[in-house]
Parts: C-alpha cells; sequence; structure tokens
C-alpha cells in the first residue's frame, strides 16, 4: 500500500464533511492530520474527535506540509475563495456542492486549478450509489434506445427540523450563503441528469418558490430542460418532503428504466414488504413484465459514506470524481432555472454574459 493520502478538513459547516472525517479516520490509507473552521469551538471539537491538529490561522493551516489535499465544506458563498487560497497553496481540492455560487467563480476556480495543476474535484454522492452508476451504464448503453422523457426527484425533509433551521446548518437557508435550498439541493439532481446524459440542454423552464415560509429562501422547484434532440428532462426539488417512493424515470423507445427509493424521504420511508431499487422494462421482453436489476437500497448516509473510498482512488488514479468543468455545467443549469422562474419565461443554455448579470443574486457574501 503507498503511503496514506494527508488530508486537511476546511471547515465543516457543511455536515457532510463530518461524515466523510469519519469515514477516514477510520481507514489506513488516510490520514487527517489539521483542521480550520470560522467556528473555533467546532473546529476544536472535530480535532479531538478525530485527531487531527486545530489550526486557528487559514494561511498556516493551507502552508502545512503535512496537509496535501484540502476537504472544503465551508458556506458556499466562500468556496471560490477557500478553493482558489487551497490551489495556490498547490494543495489537491476535494469541494463540497454546489461549485460556487456564481460562473465567474467557478470559471475562476477552473483558472486556478488548471494553473496549479493539482487535482481538483466536486464531491457528489449521487455518483457513488451503485444504482446511478447502474442507470447511466444502460442509459450510455443505448440499450433504452432514443430517450424520450427523463423524471428525476430529489428531495429532503429538513425544513420540518428546527434544529437545521435554527442551528448551526441555518447558513443553508440563508440567501447570502447559499442563495436557496433548490439551489443547494436541486444541484443534485442536475448533476445526475448531467453526469447520466453528458450534454447540456439547451433551453430550461423552471417555478422556484417558497411554499411553506419557514425561510427567508426558496423550499420547492420544478426545471424542465429541453435537448436539442426533442429529449425533456424534469428535475423536481423540495426540502418540504415527507415521504416518497419513485425517484427516477426513464422513458425511451425500446425501454423504461424506474428507480425507487433513491432520495431521502423514499429511502427512509420504504414499504413493509421492501422495495426494489431499479427495475427495467424492454420491448425484446414485452409481455414479459419489470426485470428487478437486483441492487441495493442505499440509505442517504450511505451515499454519503460511499463518497469516501470513490474520492480517495480517484484522487490516487489522478482523475476526478466530478471534474471543474461538470461542476460548472451543474451550477449554471441551476442559474438558468432560478432566472426562468424569476422572468416566468424560458431560458436558453448556454448563458451569455448579458445574462448572468441578470441572473437574481444574492447579497453581499462576507
Amino acid at each position: 500500500m503507498n503511503r496514506p493520502v494527508r488530508i486537511g478538513m476546511l471547515s465543516f459547516a457543511h455536515g457532510h464533511v463530518g461524515v466523510y472525517a469519519r469515514e477516514l479516520a477510520a481507514r489506513d490509507d488516510a490520514e487527517l492530520t489539521a483542521c480550520w473552521d470560522s467556528d473555533t469551538d467546532r473546529m476544536h471539537a472535530m480535532a479531538a474527535t478525530f485527531g487531527m491538529q486545530a489550526e486557528p490561522d487559514l494561511d498556516r493551516f493551507l502552508s502545512r506540509d503535512d496537509v496535501e489535499c484540502v476537504i472544503i465544506g465551508s458556506e458556499t458563498a466562500y468556496h471560490a475563495r477557500h478553493a482558489v487560497m487551497a490551489l495556490r497553496r498547490g494543495k489537491a481540492v476535494l469541494l463540497q456542492k454546489p461549485m460556487a455560487l456564481t460562473l465567474p467563480e467557478c470559471d475562476e476556480i477552473i483558472r486556478e486549478a488548471a494553473a496549479a495543476g493539482r487535482w481538483f474535484s466536486l464531491a457528489f454522492q449521487m455518483r457513488c450509489d451503485p444504482v446511478n452508476i447502474a442507470i447511466r451504464s444502460i442509459v450510455q448503453s443505448h440499450r433504452l434506445g432514443r430517450l424520450i422523457f427523463i423524471r428525476r426527484r430529489h428531495c429532503i425533509g429538513v425544513l420540518f427540523n428546527d434544529q437545521f433551521v435554527n442551528g448551526a446548518t441555518r447558513w443553508h437557508t440563508e440567501q447570502w450563503a447559499n442563495r436557496g435550498m433548490f439551489f443547494d439541493d436541486a444541484i443534485h439532481a442536475i448533476d445526475w441528469l448531467t453526469w447520466t446524459l453528458d450534454r447540456l440542454p439547451e433551453s430550461c423552464t423552471a417555478e422556484i418558490s417558497n411554499t411553506i415560509g419557514r425561510i427567508e429562501t426558496d423550499d420547492t422547484g420544478v426545471a424542465i430542460y429541453r435537448y436539442s434532440d426533442g429529449l425533456t428532462a424534469t428535475v423536481m426539488n423540495s426540502s418540504v418532503i415527507l415521504a416518497g417512493e419513485n425517484t427516477t424515470e426513464i422513458y425511451g423507445d425500446k425501454g423504461v428504466l424506474i428507480q425507487n427509493h433513491g432520495d431521502g424521504p423514499s429511502s427512509s420511508c420504504m414499504p413493509a414488504c421492501g422495495g426494489c431499487a431499479l427495475k427495467l422494462w424492454e420491448t425484446t421482453d414485452s409481455g414479459s413484465g419489470w426485470t428487478d436489476l437486483g441492487l441495493p437500497i442505499q440509505q442517504q448516509g450511505e451515499r454519503i459514506a460511499a463518497v469516501v473510498p470513490v474520492f480517495l482512488s480517484a484522487y490516487r488514479a489522478g482523475v476526478p470524481m466530478c471534474s471543474a468543468q461538470e461542476g460548472r455545467r451543474s451550477v449554471e443549469m441551476c442559474l438558468a432555472a432560478y432566472r426562468s422562474s424569476h422572468l416566468g419565461q424560458r431560458v436558453r443554455l448556454p448563458l451569455t454574459h448579458d445574462e448572468l448579470d441578470r441572473v437574481p443574486a444574492p447579497p453581499g457574501q462576507g
């Protein structure tokens, strides 16, 4: 075995990175060396929990020789600043999603990653789920034929949780830090869509709203993406969904693929008789019904934990889990949805520089 990858944790603001730290601490091929956090109490608590050295000064943290790769879990508004700082110090970077609040910030990260020549990746756990990997393989093999319609739901119920809304994680709901809950969470489904299809749509029509009024930003949205070949794909996201089941539907002229229990509400609310994670119907099997592809149903925590082995493998291989260009693409599609909802009309992709100036933007980012 090669020497352990020496990892520093830059902010635990995003809860997922605490799971990454727990998984990394249990491995022999990784070493958690140091951490920095703007919340000093949280920094010292996490350092004690995972055996890291707390480093209160960000510049000293990024200058440490025992940190070769930085995992960034700060508030989205600080992603560009922290990623650029780390890359300029010669560190590899695993950045929590979304990549940044704006496309110019994404472009700055892309330039710095190229100039530094360092490994850079976004952390999208949906790419680590065996069911999603199988879906992508089936779609890209053209087994379903010409794609006609895709529907993807990615929902959570966190806004019913007072601790999430009022506790240390409340920054997710604040416009300055994170734009909105659709931006924060629909980005998963949008990344899944672009990863599965490996192309951008030509237009977006969307409605994003605040339905129950528990937070200052949005909590629910639907985006319709239209592709040049006529394919229509919808992404539905909400942070106020209590239960669910059907997660993904993909309809082609030679087959149909259905995923169940693939998001938070659906995987935590299983039917008493169990469930089928992924099933396929093909014209070649007409009349024989659905085929259960026999894949496991993952809970949300399992998906998040699965990022760690995929990250370490990708880092050692020198390839990203999700490249900077792919991270930018999902941000652009999400911003197009916000612009469409704001204007009440269809928006063309890619967004022009003029349109970027007019995408509804959060106030000062600190």
